[in-house]
């Protein structure tokens, strides 16, 4: 038994009412994705540094976001910012399969030993800009930004399929932008803390 993991969810389970987004947060091992050191607080509802002056997302955020793109488990899914990958490994348990893109090299390589240690194989990873998305891979069903824009990215907004959505941080503001028949919907929802897409 878990006890750090079991706390965590039953602080979860009021903010959020998709069960695989919670079965999902309960499969997903945190302390396989934050520094040794850091082990004992991995399971805490909080940030945690992972190096490169990055940080590994609050779960409750994480499940939220998650949450927001509405995943059966067959989609095509495009994160940005990888991190440690902990967010990919959650999404890789919700759709098909994530390409997740990061900037830093190092987190990247350390994100690899991360998801193969959790024993999640259906998430490629690359290096790269993620503000430009992975076009040779689009269209995707759900795109998932883990760090904060200044706007919406055009690039992003272009490789959704008709449906698909796109949960980003822009500025303060977590926004979900979904493809219409006739363009795109955005909708601001609540204020968050992210490290900037750079």
């Amino acid at each position: 038994m878990n006890r750090g993991r079991d706390r965590l969810l039953t602080q979860l389970r009021p903010q959020i009412d998709d069960e695989r987004v919670l079965q999902a947060m309960a499969a997903v091992p945190r302390d396989r994705f934050v520094p040794a050191a850091l082990r004992r607080d991995a399971w805490q509802n909080v940030p945690l540094p992972i190096g490169n002056e990055q940080t590994i997302s609050q779960p409750l955020v994480v499940a939220r976001m998650c949450e927001l793109l509405e995943l059966r488990g067959d989609e095509r899914i495009l994160d940005i910012g990888t991190g440690s990958g902990y967010h990919a490994a959650v999404l890789a348990l919700l759709g098909a399969h994530v390409w997740s893109i990061e900037r830093h090299p190092a987190l990247s390589e350390q994100a690899g030993e991360n998801l193969a240690a959790a024993g999640i194989g259906n998430v490629t990873l690359l290096v790269g800009d993620g503000a430009r998305g992975l076009p040779e891979e689009a269209p995707f069903d759900a795109i998932n930004v883990a760090a904060a824009a200044t706007a919406v990215p055009p690039a992003l907004e272009d490789q959704l399929v008709a449906g698909g959505k796109l949960v980003v941080p822009v500025n303060d503001r977590l926004y979900v932008v979904e493809r219409t028949a006739d363009g795109v919907e955005r909708r601001a929802l609540e204020r968050v803390r992210f490290v900037p897409l750079i």
